[in-house]
């Protein structure tokens, strides 16, 4: 270990790019990670998403398009369109205090609704990683139509 060490400044002295990548590299990791530690929601899986639905009552919010909605979703989810996703509407705000899971298609809207629930004071929010095609992958159902 120790002549690793006594080697490491000549390395980084032969190879300056390698080193910046490498250093680069690590930072991200450790920055991504921080963010995910410090974002105020959990990022479930389907088989949480689902005990989170038959044990505490998680209220699901697909924010997905109509489109996309309509070709599947999980059952009992609500659809409110991203552009018309509001945390402070009243319906939301009468279960601030109950687990909330925010869904979309691949998993990348719904993070967005799921910081805009924390920032209004949602205290159990959560978004399902990689959306609806994870909840497929699982072998889990999805409910076609509006409703």
């Amino acid at each position: 270990m120790s002549e690793i060490l006594q080697r490491l400044p000549e390395f980084l002295g032969n190879h300056p790019i390698l080193s910046v990548a490498f250093f680069g590299l690590l930072f991200a990791v450790i920055a991504s990670e921080a963010g995910r530690l410090f974002r105020g929601y959990k990022e479930v899986t389907p088989a949480e998403l689902t005990k989170l639905i038959n044990t505490e009552n998680a209220l699901v919010v697909d924010v997905s398009s109509q489109a996309d909605f309509e070709k599947g979703h999980i059952t009992g989810s609500r659809h409110v369109a991203m552009s018309q996703f509001d945390p402070e509407n009243k319906e939301l705000a009468k279960v601030k205090e109950r687990p909330v899971a925010v869904v979309c298609r691949n998993g990348q809207t719904s993070a967005g609704a799921a910081a805009r629930l924390v920032k209004a004071g949602f205290t159990k929010v959560h978004t399902l990683g990689g959306g609806t095609g994870a909840w497929v992958a699982a072998d889990l159902p999805l409910v076609k139509g509006k409703k």
